[in-house]
């Protein structure tokens, strides 16, 4: 299973987005969206799973999700520190015991396991900007083994 992930588009969905994600199974979207219409033209290109970002307001969007793929359970919330998690998060993680914690917030990429859960970042996929690398990320999922896959969203697209 192919899942895409992506984060911080702030309003801005790269058109390279649709055909990096072309073929995923599913899309997880790790908040500050910007106008819903990013959702529905994500949903084009497959099911969409996405979280409130500290820039997003209202809608059906929620600020945490937890969704089973191929066996694995993912939590997607926006704000999330690794090395720290806030309390009410710690006591959902405790309850829920997600295998793969998605997150955004940072602008920055962000792959590591700490006790036993993986802590995932895709980075800034928002519009361009001199300071911030922007990407998106593709976790290929595979009985339970998981491989990350990053793409630069300012260089040109893999042949």
């Amino acid at each position: 299973m192919k899942i895409g992930v992506i984060s911080d588009t702030h309003g801005d969905l790269d058109p390279k987005i649709a055909t990096l994600f072309a073929g995923v199974d599913h899309i997880l979207h790790a908040g500050d969206i910007g106008p819903h219409q990013i959702i529905i033209d994500l949903e084009h290109i497959a099911p969409v799973t996405a979280v409130l970002g500290n820039t997003d307001f209202g809608g059906t969007v929620r600020e945490t999700e937890i969704v089973v793929l191929d066996g694995v359970k993912f939590l997607i919330n926006h704000i999330v520190d690794p090395h720290r998690l806030d309390p009410m998060l710690k006591e959902r993680v405790e309850r829920q015991k997600p295998d793969v914690i998605v997150f955004g917030h940072t602008h920055k990429t962000f792959d590591e396991t700490i006790g036993g859960i993986r802590f995932f970042n895709p980075g800034y996929a928002g519009a361009p900007s001199s300071n911030a690398p922007r990407s998106v990320a593709i976790l290929h999922c595979n009985n339970g083994r998981i491989h990350a896959e990053y793409f630069d969203l300012d260089q040109p697209l893999p042949v």
